[in-house]
């Protein structure tokens, strides 16, 4: 059981934490704060471009008209599925055990993991 609480210490250790950070911060500057650019993109992309569904039972839109998601959408879409509820729990626990100040520390790792998963989702595209 040593071996395995090593093992442990090594895969989730600060070791770790510095890869991630690190790969965050690389593609950041990579990828030249597409984060940041991008975000008014992002959002008229998906959020920003839905509209209001017909309740009625109406037959499905056909593909390419403007009812109908682009594959870009979808992506998005499924970005925003692996938020989740862990971290609407994880916000209440962070502020709990740390305070207000561990609030910020979650934005700054947020944007930083945004370009992670848009990196990861890209590849897996590709």
């Amino acid at each position: 059981m040593k071996w395995l609480k090593l093992l442990h210490g090594m895969v989730w250790g600060p070791g770790t934490l510095l890869i991630f950070l690190g790969t965050g911060l690389f593609l950041t500057v990579k990828c030249r704060f597409f984060q940041f650019r991008g975000f008014s993109f992002w959002w008229n992309a998906t959020a920003g471009s839905i509209k209001k569904n017909n309740p009625t039972n109406e037959k499905p839109p056909d593909e390419g008209s403007p009812e109908t998601i682009s594959q870009f959408q979808s992506v998005c879409t499924a970005l925003a599925a692996t938020v989740g509820t862990g971290n609407i729990a994880g916000v209440a626990t962070a502020l709990t055990a740390g305070g207000p100040g561990a609030l910020f520390w979650m934005w700054v790792s947020a944007f930083i993991g945004m370009i992670t998963a848009y990196g990861e989702t890209c590849l897996g595209i590709r």
